[in-house]
């Protein structure tokens, strides 16, 4: 491609661009004399913060059929994953040492459970098969009494399997263990529910979903103990310190309610130009094999 050549971006699994209206959103608050404040200042300008907040967790959650009391806003979806695994078992009950997850994570799992596994926690990586998918039977043989939390990701961010994560769930919750899912790839795409997927905990990101970069979230279901990874403040429920980034966070909660809005015609529209794509290359490249 020469350089006066137009770009073709089709790395949107790595990142979505910004939505003009989430831009414009966020815009908004940092041009606003009263949206600078901190949102946990008690006063007109701090409650305003708030506000923006409360309305952005709101939407947020409804996009994955959680409660707002359940969603906890976070740096990115790297964090959200962190969050979920050591946060999980640091609070384990005693005898729950055990971590299981796939050899096919993102790195913010697979490096959160190699550090995990430093820090004396048993790990258990499971294979996948030729087409990226868990066995279901190596995770029953796998589970036992001292399993804390399953992590599996919902799509992988490479190659798209979207894994058995309802019936992984049930198996986890009947060893009393916690059940966590990497959703990031997916809550733009899918309908994508807590309760019909049956996790415990479920990870996602502005900016795969046409948002801002920097902003992210976990799903903790009611009653789930997580331990905080990072301290100094009661923000997000004491689960999260730090002053929140109001307008990024504003600008996430717009993604979310423009997702809710397109996500059933745009998942028509893209699964239309994937198939055209992928008829195209297989129709000019010999000996193409879709991954």
């Amino acid at each position: 491609m020469n350089a006066k050549s137009e770009n073709i971006y089709l790395d949107y699994a790595a990142t979505t661009p910004l939505d003009s209206q989430v831009a414009e959103t966020m815009i908004g608050f940092y041009r606003d004399e009263t949206a600078f404040g901190n949102a946990s200042s008690i006063h007109s300008i701090g409650r305003s913060a708030r506000a923006v907040l409360d309305d952005s967790r709101d939407v947020v959650a409804s996009l994955i059929g959680a409660d707002y009391s359940e969603l906890y806003f976070t740096g990115s979806g790297t964090e959200a994953d962190n969050l979920a695994l050591t946060g999980t078992m640091q609070a384990a009950p005693k005898g729950k040492n055990q971590l299981i997850t796939t050899a096919i994570e993102h790195h913010a799992v697979l490096h959160t459970a190699h550090f995990l596994e430093k820090q004396g926690f048993e790990v258990t990586i499971l294979p996948v098969d030729a087409e990226g998918m868990i066995r279901l039977e190596e995770l029953e043989d796998a589970l036992s009494e001292r399993t804390a939390l399953v992590s599996i990701m919902h799509a992988n961010n490479e190659i798209g399997t979207i894994q058995p994560i309802v019936e992984a769930a049930k198996m986890a919750k009947a060893v009393g263990a916690k059940f966590h899912t990497d959703a990031v790839q997916t809550v733009g795409l899918l309908d994508v529910s807590v309760e019909e997927l049956g996790c415990d905990l479920l990870s996602l990101c502005a900016h795969k979903i046409y948002g801002p970069k920097g902003a992210g979230a976990l799903y903790i279901r009611s009653g789930t103990k997580v331990s905080p990874l990072i301290h100094g403040g009661t923000q997000e429920r004491e689960k999260r310190a730090g002053t929140e980034n109001v307008p990024a966070l504003a600008g996430f909660g717009k993604a979310a309610q423009l997702t809710k809005d397109r996500r059933e015609a745009d998942a028509i529209r893209l699964t239309e130009l994937r198939d055209k794509f992928i008829e195209m290359l297989m129709a000019r490249v010999p000996g193409l094999r879709l991954n």
